[in-house]
């Protein structure tokens, strides 16, 4: 569990602006881009993670997979919460924390987005 929790986590740190912090609890990760939650990690077993979601495509979600289900203590509706079993390939659970964070920047004021947007071509510039 703990190897695939870290897969994660460290997939969500590497897009702009992430921050992570406890803010409910010692047992609940929060990654956060502008002080917006977009990934939810739990401590149980299996791994758990809520993921914000496109209503539409969170319902499509989980019909298609039994380890998708609405998000645990989260907005039902804009939510879902991903069980990691194994039975959902790490590309679907990947393209699901795109999706949250794509959401969650979208919504984002206009100077936070040109802030977030101004680092990542920083720090692209910077790897030449």
């Amino acid at each position: 569990m703990y190897a695939q929790f870290r897969f994660y986590q460290k997939y969500s740190l590497q897009k702009s602006g992430v921050t992570e912090d406890f803010p409910f609890d010692d047992e609940t990760l929060v990654m956060k881009v502008c002080n917006k939650m977009f990934v939810l990690f739990g401590s149980e077993k299996p791994l758990r993670i809520n993921l914000k979601c496109d209503p539409v495509t969170a319902i499509g979600l989980r019909e298609k997979f039994k380890s998708i289900i609405p998000g645990y203590h989260m907005h039902k509706k804009h939510w879902n919460t991903v069980i990691i079993d194994g039975s959902i390939p790490d590309e679907i659970i990947l393209g699901m924390i795109d999706d949250s964070y794509e959401l969650v920047f979208k919504g984002l004021k206009k100077s936070e987005k040109l802030t977030l947007t101004q680092t990542l071509e920083k720090r692209n510039d910077s790897r030449f």
